[in-house]
């Protein structure tokens, strides 16, 4: 029997994964309703023309939905302010959410580094686009050798940025510099989004750029191309650009007065290509949010199978 879900928020990220269930995770899980508030939305209407139950009342419209019982997940594609509201709206009722604003009510989730670290929280977090892009790198490197900083820079079509991620900026570099250290396991952390007019609108491109202390060039790079690997696994858009480059940094550092010793600059170029099955290929940083979270839904209602 498939895991019940829900869906809140019509936009682009909300109707592309109701998409990307139909489409990968047919017999897994099962779409019940998607969830707005303006009742002419697009993403409703192709909801409705896909059999999927759609609602704009908003949040207690879900609760009052006459299946709302049978549904054990909930995805939240609003805005962070939008996801405070609905998560305390719903917390009486013991629904699994997975969160995918910048909200960070719950602990952090990016699959290739920590998914089964979390699944039985109450509300996972799915960090940004820009971390699930970039935050696997940095825990690649950190796994060979510690780093002491790291900083990444999302670039990504302004086309491909809707109301929710143009509200959510200042949200998004806090989250992202935030789980670089809790995810990736950096000392410090730097997230930075530009939002690239360019016609035609161009792919995302993320760079990852660390500083280390040791001189593992090889081990750093085929640590990070395994990783590639495992994010490709459910991206299939998304690869390095090229070699991982590696440059000896002789001035002295000023953010990093705890380290004397040498250090290395890793730079690791990035793009993401989405899948195109709802939004256009350019928006590789939604397809890579939606593709996570689906992931992470799966890998719970699996769980949930073994269980029973």
């Amino acid at each position: 029997m498939s895991t019940k879900v829900a869906i809140i928020g019509p936009g682009n990220i909300g109707t592309d994964l109701l998409i990307k269930i139909k489409r990968l995770a047919e017999g897994e899980l099962e779409v019940l309703a998607l969830v707005g508030i303006d009742p002419t939305s697009d993403g409703l209407a192709r909801a409705a023309r896909l059999g999927v139950d759609a609602i704009s009342t908003g949040v207690q419209g879900l609760i009052d939905h006459p299946r709302f019982d049978e549904i054990e997940i909930i995805f939240d594609a609003t805005s962070a302010k939008a996801h405070e509201f609905n998560s305390s709206a719903l917390r009486p009722y013991g629904k699994r959410l997975i969160d995918l604003t910048p909200a960070a009510i719950g602990p952090y989730v990016v699959p290739p580094v920590n998914l089964t670290e979390h699944l039985d929280a109450p509300n996972v977090n799915m960090v940004t686009c820009g971390g699930q892009a970039t935050i696997p790198i940095v825990a690649a490197i950190a796994q060979v050798t510690p780093v002491y900083w790291a900083e990444i820079v999302a670039s990504i079509a302004s086309k491909s940025a809707g109301p929710g991620t143009r509200a959510n900026i200042d949200e998004f570099t806090e989250t992202t510099s935030e789980a670089i250290v809790r995810v990736g396991g950096a000392a410090r952390g730097k997230a930075i989004i530009i939002l690239n007019p360019a016609e035609p609108p161009l792919i995302m491109r993320d760079t990852v750029l660390a500083l280390v202390g040791e001189d593992r060039k090889d081990d750093i790079a085929a640590s990070i191309m395994s990783m590639t690997e495992k994010v490709a696994a459910y991206v299939p858009g998304y690869r390095l650009k090229q070699q991982v480059q590696f440059t000896p940094i002789s001035e002295p550092v000023p953010t990093l007065t705890d380290h004397t010793g040498p250090l290395w600059k890793v730079s690791v170029f990035l793009e993401v290509e989405g899948a195109a099955h709802y939004l256009p290929a350019y928006a590789g940083n939604l397809d890579i949010m939606t593709s996570a979270a689906l992931g992470v839904a799966r890998e719970i209602a699996a769980q949930k199978k073994v269980a029973s």
